[in-house]
């Protein structure tokens, strides 16, 4: 049963303690509001503020699992926080481990300060959870795929129009990382993990994949300099930095150019054109 006042309470001290730099907002020069306004948490959560400002003023209906997932993002909880948020609704928490997708606060505070950087939050399948706008320009919005082509690996495999993003030199190599780092998974997270479901439909779907599974190739790591080939910009050479999130299997990445470099010119031209539909 759903806890109406708990739940209004526990969304209105949480929306309080945020300040707008938390969650890379700017904070404005008339700001008189104490921590986040309604609105502001509204869109971070991607749901209309009135739905929200109806859950603090313990009215509304009971919000689904998906709608407790997308506040628990947007308020940056914690896992126990969000634990008791579901709870609070009246829902059971999602399971926690390798496949959860909730990305800790720590990690979001740092991609929210990334605003002029290609970033992005990826699960250990290669599956992206969040980009910095820089990161959409970079590779367009890959956030958006659903079922198996959320992986990035999988795409590789299945879908030729991903290939175009990097230098054709480079494509042999990351068939190989794909495979290798898949391999891996299926390994490591056993014959009835999500990885191990990814390969069998790769082994179904593609002949390179067969391939290169049948190598049995492990250790294959990604080169730390990646070689992109943008619709707009051209070639880009990024170095590629990530931060590890041991406890929920999720990578930071982020994307810079050497100084001075061609590419880090690129990198400003590519800020000047924006985020665009790159699929």
């Amino acid at each position: 049963m759903i806890d109406r006042l708990g739940l209004a309470e526990f969304l209105r001290r949480r929306r309080e303690a945020l300040q707008p730099e938390d969650v890379g907002l700017p904070r404005g020069q008339r700001r008189r509001t104490s921590g986040l306004r309604r609105e502001e948490v509204a869109a971070l959560c991607h749901m209309s503020t009135d739905y929200y400002s109806r859950l603090e003023r313990e009215r509304g209906p009971r919000p689904s699992n998906q709608m407790l997932a997308s506040i628990a993002q947007g308020l940056h909880l914690s896992l126990d926080e969000r634990d008791h948020l579901f709870r609070l609704a009246g829902q059971n928490p999602p399971a926690r481990g390798t496949v959860n997708e909730h990305i800790s606060p720590g990690l979001l505070r740092v991609l929210d300060r990334l605003d002029d950087t290609p970033a992005e939050i990826v699960t250990e399948l290669g599956e992206t959870l969040r980009q910095t706008p820089m990161g959409v320009a970079l590779t367009g919005d890959t956030t958006g795929y659903t079922g198996p082509a959320r992986c990035s690996g999988y795409r590789w495999f299945t879908d030729p129009a991903v290939r175009r993003f990097y230098a054709p030199e480079e494509h042999a190599f990351l068939t190989r990382m794909y495979a290798s780092g898949l391999r891996e998974l299926v390994t490591l997270r056993g014959p009835d993990s999500r990885a191990a479901y990814l390969a069998g439909l790769l082994l179904d779907l593609s002949e390179e994949f067969r391939r290169v599974w049948e190598d049995h190739e492990i250790g294959v790591r990604p080169h730390h300099v990646k070689r992109f080939v943008h619709p707009e910009v051209g070639p880009l050479e990024l170095n590629c930095q990530r931060l590890v999130d041991p406890g929920q299997a999720h990578s930071l990445l982020v994307y810079t150019a050497v100084p001075g470099s061609e590419s880090h010119e690129k990198l400003r031209l590519l800020s000047a054109v924006g985020p665009r539909a790159l699929r």
